[in-house]
């Protein structure tokens, strides 16, 4: 009997392993030592015993607004059993899946690879096209949208009677999870306007496979693999080992609705301001925060955060960190004014924390024992002049947990920026069975001690950052408030990344840098402005030193985000001229909240004057820069025509569309 789950229909199977209608695809794929594929590849389908896989019973529990099937099988031959864990939130079409393995057997098994979860796909190959983001420092969220045939051929596999053995793989390593490519994808159906997204949610390893087998395209979504990051796992008679977790949906819409019912209510959304970037990069002290907290407070800011540097005596910190305390010639009468300061002027003060390294000249890194740290063969790994602290050992978590708790407890920090800046590689063979099972239980740790802050300082921001958006999985982003989304600091190239953000970020969670500066015009404040006013508002720049009119332009942008904050964080994204290219010279983001639309523009040199944008009537209001020249509206046959007669290399706006009927 087919069981349906979140617009799932899943055949349980009786003679086979379970499936989704219409296909043979297993649910389940398991690789292990002396038990590989029934049919050569280097694939995760048809392997032995997921074919072998037999129903053995299916339960569901509840717990608050989530819902749970859980589909159990069974290996005959090697005494393994396999539960699929599928779950759905309320009133969201999107289903989150994970895979548990248990040794029922007499003998040790080796896993060398697990999928979270696997199926086939209806529709014809031909039909389909992928969508894939890469993604870079500076240069995050580069999406490509291809026919699915360009990367797997058509081989005419009926007439071979075999199933193909190639597919087209995407794959992350080491601890930057999102550093070269991102987990999320898609596949739409080109015939049926049908699509299949996904994202694997792991803050270290992880890949995604598609590719074609006799009864069409199959996909499979899994975390650290032996070929492709060193993992193995021992599994003794009675032990279990359970899969990171992967979600897909129907729609991008969908998929954003499930990202919030991942996350627990994450309240307002203040505007935050950041000392660092294009500002006092890594060199605050007293003289030059004090000016700049009075002008961030007049501008509208609620949070302030000190950077990089407010822990060192000197200008070389780098490779010294990891006491994380106070400097004494940075502050002279103490750190404790500054942050009288942010508090006196209003603000919720806030410390840049890089909490996973210890530096090579750090006192700590003596104070440690070699245990705590991410080893290869008995040495600590080092990179870029730091160690990396193992999150499995006692004495690694008992130091971050005094870290933090002295911060938040004696200074009052109320924000913490957690910055991630090196990838230690593969991981860890100190109590492990393989370097890449020594890093996932270092990745599971990590989140652990996340949790635990939450638990002790519920009220504490978290932003999540690695070199910008070098770690943005749904991992973390599940239990932090926002995610950097790039360390660009050219604001003529951080569009292209602000807008693609929301395809993979909340667009609550997506904090752009919106960095205006006294130097320059009132079209590039306005600019830079509206990278950041879409998303998490994330200021900076050096507003202490601008002109009243200046300081006024910022301040619009500030009052203009803090009006529709609200409608943000319930709203859907879409791209009314396509996903952006890196040189595009129009460049828009529309945020649908009922039946109302926030629509980004942004103008770059080689332009035409207009564009026309393929969105439902309705009537249309500047949100911001009210005070610059105006931009023409227009509706015609084929939606919102925007036009200006401005010769300005680099603009922006911001606008509110009441539509006349329901979206």
């Amino acid at each position: 009997m087919a069981l349906e789950w979140a617009n799932l229909v899943i055949e349980p199977g009786v003679e086979g392993p379970a499936v989704l209608r219409g296909s043979g695809q297993p649910l389940v794929e398991i690789l292990v030592a002396g038990e590989g594929r029934d049919h050569v590849s280097r694939r995760f389908s048809q392997t032995s015993i997921g074919r072998r896989l037999r129903f053995a019973g299916v339960g569901q529990i509840c717990d608050g607004h989530w819902h749970e099937l859980r589909l159990d099988q069974h290996d005959e031959a090697t005494g393994l059993t396999v539960r699929l864990a599928l779950r759905r939130s309320d009133g969201v079409a999107a289903v989150q899946a994970r895979t548990t393995v248990t040794n029922n057997g007499p003998d040790p098994v080796l896993l060398l690879g697990v999928t979270s979860f696997a199926a086939g796909l209806p529709g014809r190959v031909d039909d389909f096209d992928l969508h894939t983001g890469d993604s870079e420092w500076l240069g995050e969220g580069r999406w490509t949208r291809r026919p699915l045939r360009d990367l797997i051929p058509d081989l005419h596999l009926r007439a071979h009677g075999q199933d193909g053995r190639g597919c087209h793989t995407v794959t992350s390593t080491g601890t930057w999870s999102t550093g070269t490519h991102l987990p999320t994808g898609g596949l739409t159906d080109r015939a049926t306007g049908r699509s299949w997204w996904w994202q694997v949610e792991h803050n270290g390893p992880w890949r995604y496979e598609v590719g074609e087998r006799r009864d069409g395209a199959y996909l499979a979504l899994l975390g650290p693999t032996d070929t492709d990051h060193q993992w193995q796992q021992w599994l003794a008679p009675g032990e279990s080992f359970t899969t990171v977790p992967v979600s897909l949906a129907g729609s991008i819409d969908d998929l954003t609705a499930h990202r919030r019912a991942l996350r627990e209510p994450a309240g307002t959304s203040p505007v935050i301001f950041n000392d660092y970037m294009n500002t006092l990069m890594g060199d605050p002290t007293t003289a030059k925060l004090l000016p700049l907290i009075d002008a961030a407070a007049a501008t509208g800011a609620e949070v302030f955060c000190i950077d990089a540097g407010w822990y060192d005596n000197d200008a070389d910190w780098w490779d010294s960190v990891g006491e994380w305390q106070p400097s004494q010639t940075r502050f002279p009468r103490g750190i404790e004014e500054v942050i009288g300061r942010i508090r006196d002027r209003g603000l919720i003060p806030g410390l840049w924390l890089e909490p996973e390294v210890i530096g090579v000249r750090s006192p700590v890194a003596e104070k440690l024992p070699d245990a705590a740290f991410l080893q290869r063969g008995g040495v600590r790994l080092v990179e870029h002049g730091r160690y990396h602290l193992d999150l499995r050992h006692p004495a690694a978590i008992a130091h971050l947990d005094d870290v933090v708790d002295r911060l938040v407890e004696q200074l009052g920090v109320g924000y913490f920026k957690l910055d991630y800046n090196i990838d230690p590689g593969t991981g860890t063979d100190l109590d492990a069975t393989s370097a890449g099972a020594g890093l996932l239980a270092h990745n599971r740790a990590h989140l652990a001690w996340l949790d635990g802050i939450r638990q002790r300082h519920p009220e504490l921001i978290l932003e999540n950052c690695a070199s910008g958006a070098m770690r943005a999985d749904y991992a973390l982003l599940s239990r932090m408030h926002l995610q950097s989304t790039s360390d660009q600091q050219d604001f003529r190239l951080y569009p292209p990344i602000a807008v693609a953000a929301p395809l993979s970020v909340l667009p609550e969670q997506a904090a752009s840098w919106a960095y205006p500066q006294p130097e320059m015009t009132d079209e590039e404040i306005a600019y830079t402005m509206c990278t950041g006013l879409l998303g998490r508002l994330y200021l900076s720049g050096r507003l202490d030193a601008m002109r009243a009119d200046q300081h006024e332009l910022v301040r619009d942008g500030v009052l203009a985000y803090r009006t529709i904050r609200t409608d943000l964080a319930n709203c859907v994204p879409s791209w009314p001229n396509g996903l952006p290219d890196w040189d595009d010279t129009w460049l828009s983001l529309a945020l649908h909240a009922g039946d109302t639309t926030y629509l980004g523009l942004w103008r770059r040199p080689g332009a035409e004057p207009g564009i026309t944008l393929p969105l439902p009537a309705g009537d249309v209001e500047v949100l911001y820069p009210r005070r610059l020249p105006e931009w023409s509206y227009s509706w015609t046959a084929g939606g919102l025509t925007v036009t200006t007669d401005q010769t300005d290399p680099y603009a922006a706006r911001i606008v509110r569309i009441r539509h006349r009927s329901s979206r």
